[in-house]
């Protein structure tokens, strides 16, 4: 059941990035190894996606679910609408969307620029061997800062300790950062987008003229047409 789903997302979000996407970037590539790449690129951000959107669809999904179940409790056919596939889904987007997030989005970008070391055979495993170096750089650069930050803040043996437990604080402090990060967002930019679509709304739609005076009209169009005949 988690793969049919995952599967749905995944080809619905890879129709929604190829409808959205430049096709000059990826369609007109004359190089076989930088197409390689780009398609690459594209099955990455496509997971990534599927992964965004399982994690906003799975709280609406739960509370349905739920409803379902409540409401006809005998049904045979909706009984794998259970608990242990709901747990299932929340372990799985959560375990996604920290693969996502740490790996595989920086994997995408730094993948797309790299060109392989100098002097090496050119070709995708070059540019994967740039990519992974490249990436763990950033990753032990990451640690580091975090690691003096903390060294910092609670200067103790304790805190230093809890470095060591990253799946367990870490990943989920991420997470949830990430998160409130996406929620002040959308906080931020749902005023202008409201603003700016009823804006653009305005502009297209006809406004009602039911309030007018037609006898004033009348008598406009008569002046301008006597004006028009004595310039004629």
């Amino acid at each position: 059941i988690c793969a049919l789903l995952f599967a749905s997302l995944y080809i619905l979000c890879h129709f929604i990035i190829t409808q959205f996407k430049k096709h000059t970037d990826f369609t007109a590539v004359h190089d076989d190894e930088d197409a390689a790449v780009n398609r690459i690129a594209l099955g990455l951000c496509t997971f990534t996606l599927a992964v965004a959107l399982g994690a906003v669809l799975l709280l609406p999904f739960s509370i349905i679910s739920n409803e379902v179940l409540l409401s006809f409790p005998q049904n045979y056919y909706i009984q794998w609408l259970n608990g242990s596939l709901i747990h299932g889904l929340w372990n799985l987007v959560f375990l996604f969307s920290n693969m996502s997030l740490v790996f595989l989005m920086p994997f995408a970008y730094f993948f797309t620029e790299s060109e392989g070391f100098a002097g090496s055979k050119k070709g995708i495993m070059a540019r994967v061997y740039e990519t992974s170096v490249v990436l763990l750089l950033l990753t032990l650069l990451v640690l580091g800062m975090v690691w003096v930050a903390s060294a910092i803040v609670g200067n103790d043996a304790a805190s230093r300790q809890s470095l060591y437990d990253l799946w367990e604080y870490y990943l989920p402090y991420l997470y949830s950062c990430i998160s409130l990060f996406g929620v002040l967002l959308l906080l931020l930019c749902t005023p202008f987008g409201l603003s700016t679509m009823f804006t653009v709304t305005g502009k297209l739609l006809v406004k009602p003229r039911l309030l007018e005076d037609l006898d004033e009209q009348l008598s406009c169009t008569r002046f301008e047409e006597a004006a028009v005949s004595r310039r004629i």
